[in-house]
């Protein structure tokens, strides 16, 4: 955690210094850098706060990784054993009624709870400040995109590397 603050304190510390190359350059700086930076940090908290919210309900699912999933998307390659008993013996109804559950349907409680990240407060909040501030430069004649856009990308590598160090 201390390590991340020094991080985002340096960091701030270098776009407070960019005030002397000019008013118009420290604006650009400092609010692309803090529109990302807030879009970072705010999406990886509410993101871990999302999955924290599932350990606990315990409706996390072991699923397969997307390679196995890309090579063999009807798992005809596992190891689970396959009924090798006579087509006679067989009762297809049971079978029938074992693959309908595998079949996962989409209900409303599971799309709530998808789209708690993504309509969380700590990721709606950063992305108002990014529109506003953009506006914000623009109304008053002072947005320079050649500033602006290399900015947030400062803002992502900071944001970025202090995630890493708060929620880890």
């Amino acid at each position: 955690m201390k390590k991340a603050i020094k991080l985002i304190a340096l960091s701030e510390f270098f776009v407070l210094l960019s005030y002397f190359i000019s008013f118009g350059f420290y604006m650009n700086l400092q609010i692309a850098y803090l529109s990302s930076l807030f879009i970072i940090l705010g999406a990886s908290f509410a993101y871990k706060k999302m999955i924290n919210t599932q350990v606990e309900a315990d409706i996390i699912k072991e699923e397969r990784d997307f390679l196995d999933e890309l090579e063999d998307p009807h798992g005809l390659y596992d190891d689970e054993s396959i009924n090798e008993a006579p087509p006679e013996e067989l009762d297809l109804k049971t079978i029938v009624q074992e693959e309908k559950k595998k079949i996962k349907i989409v209900n409303f409680k599971d799309m709530k709870n998808g789209s708690k990240a993504g309509f969380s407060l700590f990721r709606l909040i950063p992305y108002l400040f990014l529109v506003l501030g953009f506006i914000a430069l623009k109304n008053n004649e002072l947005l320079n995109i050649s500033v602006y856009l290399p900015s947030l990308l400062v803002g992502i590598v900071v944001g970025y590397l202090s995630s890493k160090e708060i929620f880890a």
